[in-house]
């Protein structure tokens, strides 16, 4: 396989193997790749957790065990969604 990297890209990869952390590009490009696949792995399993959070809803939906959305019920939702906001951005932060 060929690949064609920019100039940037390239002094980049260089600078990587200069410092020692890396023996060759090769080796630079591997682990540049690893980590692309660990992120799509990442934001497949999300994806397919919403999906399944979806379907539940949709499933309860289904059953009528539905409540009226109400400006309460947006608050609740927005007060929810920034404290599970704060708590990913304390785990990120360790």
């Amino acid at each position: 396989m060929n690949v064609s990297l920019t100039p940037e890209l390239e002094q980049y990869v260089s600078g990587k193997v200069r410092s020692g952390l890396y023996h060759s590009a090769s080796e630079v490009i591997r682990e540049g790749l690893r980590l692309l696949k660990e992120k799509d792995d990442v934001r497949q399993r999300k994806l397919e957790d919403l999906r399944r959070e979806i379907q539940i809803g949709i499933d309860q939906a289904d059953r009528g065990q539905v409540s009226a959305f109400t400006k309460e019920t947006l608050r609740e939702i927005k007060a929810e969604g920034r404290k599970r906001l704060a708590a990913d951005r304390r785990s990120k932060s360790r």
